[in-house]
């Protein structure tokens, strides 16, 4: 009876994603896009610490596999590169307001390739659908479909690529930056 018990128990596990995590400059220039999209948007903004742009959502990740996990990370080719947020959309079927790229750059369209290919080598599961980068700035906000008003561009010199853990919580999303791949950080 008690090996039985045991064999129920559920591993332990933690709730992860790879992400692009911007340094302090370019938390305070996405910040400031926050209050003016607010006013005319409603909703409630995303904690400037919190602001990232999702490359790979893992979700529920065994601990034991974490090692593994960091290898396919150190298997991912990286190049340096700069992601220019140059406008504010919102999809309305999760009422978000959010920051996005008129296109992606290339080195990021290969990193997001070449770390889902690694993660599929390592056998893990993940969201594998069409990458559009995005910043999340604002949940729970109500737009029509009309354009957003024109905000000032960030320029994110991107350095790196990290291992984040959701920690989620009654209130906010919390995150923990776990591990940090690629190049060093620019800002």
């Amino acid at each position: 009876m008690l090996k039985t018990m045991k064999a129920i128990r559920k591993e332990p596990s933690r709730r992860l994603f790879f992400a692009l995590w911007p340094g302090a400059a370019g938390r305070a220039a996405l910040s400031a896009w926050q209050p003016p999209l607010r006013e005319l948007c409603g909703g409630s903004a995303m904690r400037a610490d919190t602001l990232h742009a999702t490359l790979v959502f893992l979700g529920e990740v065994a601990e034991h596999r974490l090692e593994s996990l960091q290898l396919a990370a150190q298997e991912t080719e990286f190049r340096r590169f700069e992601l220019k947020l140059a406008a504010a959309h919102y999809w309305g079927h999760n009422r978000i307001v959010y920051a996005a790229p008129e296109m992606t750059p290339p080195p990021l369209a290969e990193l997001v390739r070449d770390l889902g290919r690694n993660l599929r080598r390592h056998r893990f599961r993940f969201e594998d659908r069409p990458y559009k980068p995005h910043v999340t700035l604002l949940r729970h906000a109500k737009w029509s479909d009309a354009p957003l008003p024109p905000m000032p561009a960030v320029r994110w010199p991107v350095g790196n690529f990290v291992l984040v853990q959701s920690l989620g919580g009654d209130q906010a999303a919390r995150y923990e930056v776990l591990a940090r791949f690629g190049a060093s950080e620019l800002e």
